[in-house]
This record gives structure tokens, C-alpha cells and sequence, in this order.
């Protein structure tokens, strides 16, 4: 019975998070400020959920940081997402190998 509690406690968490901005914001937003804060919003949240994720997975400090310094690098010249993906991953690895 009680799985049942959960789970219709998180539908409604769910159900509010999505309907209080409808609730609040019935007109469009027109400040800039406002407009550029909610662009950006996901990329900082899942920017802060993953890279303590990057620097941890590894399990040595340098080898994660060596492969996210070859991934930004690797990005910067926007290289496909697979090849970024790979390229840390040899990175992290050959680190690990030397180390």
C-alpha cells in the first residue's frame, strides 16, 4: 500500500513543478534578463549534476581530469559528440596506464 503513496506523492510534486510556471507566467516574458536567465538555466543544472559525476568516475583524480581537459579541447574544435566521447574516454585511460 504503500508504494502507492509514493508514487501518487511524486505525481503531484511532478504535476506542480510543471503547472505553478503556467500558473504564474499567463503573459508572455519580455525582459531580456529574465529571458536569457531561463535560456541558460538547463545547461547550468546539468553542468552542476555532472561534472562532480566527471571528476569522481574514474577513481583518481588525474586521469578524469586528463580526459575532461581532452574532451573541452576536443569540443572546442566541435568535433562530433562521438568522437569527444571516445577521445576523453583514451584519454582517461592512457592516464591511468602511465600513472
Amino acid at each position: 500500500m504503500s508504494i502507492v503513496i509514493y508514487v501518487a506523492v511524486m505525481a503531484a510534486v511532478t504535476y506542480l513543478i510543471r503547472m505553478v510556471p503556467f500558473t504564474f507566467f499567463r503573459r508572455k516574458i519580455t525582459s531580456r534578463f529574465w529571458l536569457s536567465f531561463l535560456h541558460y538555466i538547463p545547461y547550468a543544472v546539468l553542468s552542476a549534476m555532472t561534472f562532480p559525476a566527471i571528476i569522481y568516475s574514474t577513481g583518481s583524480t588525474v586521469t578524469a581530469v586528463a580526459g575532461t581537459v581532452v574532451a573541452l579541447a576536443m569540443a572546442y574544435f566541435e568535433l562530433p559528440l562521438i568522437a569527444v566521447a571516445l577521445g576523453a574516454s583514451a584519454a582517461a585511460f592512457i592516464a591511468g596506464l602511465i600513472i
